[in-house]
């Protein structure tokens, strides 16, 4: 029995999406040079996948000189009033426009890699390279913000030493404050002095003689029985003669 009839529709399924594509991709490219080998055929075969990845063949030399026989033959010649100068001016412009869509479409396939899309058609090497170039990138980024870091707390180190610079030097102003204020309120307290636990003030001694003056008299008090009028009167001061007998036993 044969094949039954495919039925041409999109294939929902992404997975078997992908394996026809890629199945019938490497067919219809072999089938290309087959027929530029067996038929001397000038092919030339251009294809993107629905996310934009290029495939290409080209039995010449280069892609380009077929595009420019392509064109040539499906626009025919340019008119006459078009000057030699300026078709090759629009043909170097077309050539570097290919150029610059290659390139596109290169970078593209490359960020899609560093993001971890299209693995599959890889190599081993390029699978290598990719690795290494996503380690450095990582190394390049931790080195960068470990610096970002070491900047701010260097920074925030400053700050804090201005600070307490700054603390210090209100904390002096404030204690200098207090002592003006104290000396202003009070203008003796610098000359007080503590004894026995009690502020005192000192002594003036301009004044201090004006409430004390001696005595002319000598004392004659006597405590006891009288004594003989003969005994010579008791002198002023300490002495064994002033105590009174009649007050001993």
């Amino acid at each position: 029995m044969g094949r039954g009839r495919v039925e041409l529709k999109r294939i929902e399924n992404k997975i078997n999406r992908q394996v026809t594509f890629a199945k019938r991709r490497n067919g219809l490219l072999k089938k290309a040079y087959e027929l530029s080998v067996l038929c001397d055929a000038e092919v030339a075969l251009i294809v993107f996948s629905h996310r934009g990845k290029l495939y290409e063949f080209c039995s010449s030399s280069s892609m380009l000189k077929t595009l420019e026989r392509y064109q040539k033959c499906n626009y025919g010649a340019p008119e006459p009033s078009i000057s030699t100068r300026e078709a090759q001016l629009e043909l170097s412009s077309q050539q570097e426009y290919l150029k610059l869509k290659a390139r596109y479409e290169a970078l593209q396939r490359t960020q899609r890699n560093l993001l971890g899309e299209e693995l599959g058609p890889l190599s081993s090497k390029e699978l290598e390279s990719l690795e290494r170039q996503l380690d450095s990138s990582l190394k390049q980024i931790r080195s960068t913000r470990t610096q970002y870091m070491l900047d701010q707390l260097t920074d925030l180190q400053r700050k804090e030493q201005h600070l307490n610079e700054a603390n210090r030097t209100l904390k002096q102003r404030l204690m200098e404050g207090y002592q003006a204020t104290a000396l202003q309120m009070n203008p003796g307290a610098a000359e007080e002095f503590v004894y026995g636990g009690r502020h005192l003030a000192p002594p003036h001694h301009g004044h201090g003689d004006a409430f004390f003056h001696p005595l002319d008299c000598e004392p004659t008090l006597q405590i006891g029985y009288p004594q003989d009028p003969s005994a010579s009167v008791v002198t002023a001061g300490p002495s064994s003669s002033s105590y009174m007998p009649g007050w001993l036993p």
